[in-house]
């Protein structure tokens, strides 16, 4: 990208498991037998089978490195959550000094609802006649193709990364785990709107 003020950003959603594993892969002897544990959570356990959680990949051109931005979500990925993690991406990139993202994200309902798409264009005009934020430009993904957007390799290397074999995690340590993987700050989650829970 040859413009110093847009941004290139790869947006996907991902859930994080406390109880799945990821496909891990490891060298042994023949002989060796392998030994899978099954986690299981307590039955008066109060944290969540797994973290909902939007990510961008943002991309800004050289010679600055690309960043990963992430707010968890307390409930799952809706409509009212997309935009309020659009408006919070488009706070941070006019803070350093961004005029446009140009957006690359999947088909999800989530993604594709009215809601969302007349947000965006209302944050535009509003952006347009001087108001804070970026213009957001979405280019959406050709359907059933997750592997052309450059964030889902992330989300692979980071469930490996995180993921604890011998134990059960809570959702506050898989959460910092998280952060810090991707070299994060913690941010507040995302809250999912009752009226759709």
């Amino acid at each position: 990208m040859t413009h110093p003020t847009w941004a290139l950003g790869c947006e996907d959603e991902v859930w994080w498991s406390r109880l799945a594993q990821p496909e891990q892969h490891c060298w042994t002897d023949a002989e060796a037998t392998q030994k899978l544990q099954e986690l299981t959570p307590a039955t008066d356990d109060p944290d969540p089978k797994a973290l909902a959680c939007y990510g961008l990949l943002v991309r800004p051109g050289r010679p600055q490195a690309d960043q990963m931005w992430l707010r968890l979500v307390a409930g799952r990925p809706v409509s009212a959550v997309t935009i309020a993690f659009l408006a919070w991406c488009s706070a941070q990139l006019a803070a350093q000094g961004f005029t446009a993202l140009l957006l690359i994200w999947d088909n999800a309902s989530w993604h594709r609802s009215q809601a969302v798409r007349r947000w965006i264009r209302q944050h535009n005009q509003q952006v347009k006649w001087g108001a804070e934020g970026v213009r957001i430009v979405v280019c959406h993904l050709p359907s059933t193709s997750p592997w052309l957007n450059p964030i889902e390799p992330k989300w692979v290397h980071g469930k490996r990364a995180v993921a604890e074999p011998d134990r059960l995690l809570s959702a506050d340590e898989l959460e910092a785990r998280v952060y810090a993987y991707y070299g994060c700050e913690s941010e507040t989650p995302l809250v999912m709107p009752k009226k759709v829970a």
